[in-house]
């Protein structure tokens, strides 16, 4: 894939920086992953705060059991 120059301030560089580095993930792999979400859904469709959101949660989080080990947690089941 040719390299492609993205223009960001210093702050956003550095905050997507940090989240990549977080999330496992390299810049490049970020903002493929973005792109690729703004695909797959019409925008348009979307409630605005749940835009905000989108993306908060890595796709690889399995979502049923991370909340049944918080309900364990919270109920000391």
């Amino acid at each position: 894939m040719p390299e492609r120059t993205v223009q960001l301030s210093k702050e956003d560089a550095e905050t997507l920086k940090a989240y990549a580095q977080e999330q496992g993930l390299t810049v490049d792999e970020v903002l493929q992953r973005f792109a690729a979400s703004l695909r797959r859904t019409n925008v348009e469709d979307i409630h605005p705060e749940v835009r905000k959101i989108t993306g908060l949660i890595p796709s690889d989080v399995d979502a049923k059991k991370a909340h049944a080990q918080h309900q364990r947690r919270k109920h000391g089941s």
